[in-house]
């Protein structure tokens, strides 16, 4: 195996993982805001208290995955044709 082929396997891995986890933190936030549509107390909704970063976090960590993922393709391509 070519050794510029690594880096565009692991920016595919990075790739995927990264488009995963948006999915996952875009169903959380879904998720989080239908519930509070069912409770009578939209206090928490209001106020934003207790704070919950987890949707935006795991979008944003999914967003720096997919960039990594995509230079490390951009980096192994590169590599493939100057070698």
């Amino acid at each position: 195996m070519a050794g510029w082929f690594v880096p565009i396997v692991i920016g595919v891995v990075f790739i995927v993982l990264g488009l995963g986890v948006i999915i996952w933190g875009k169903r959380e936030e879904k998720s989080y805001y239908d519930s509070l549509v069912t409770r009578t107390d939209l206090r928490e909704f209001f106020e934003h208290w207790p704070r919950r970063p987890e949707p935006g976090s795991l979008k944003i960590g999914g967003w720096i995955a997919v960039s990594v993922g995509l230079v490390m393709v951009l980096i192994g391509g590169i590599y493939g044709l100057i070698s």
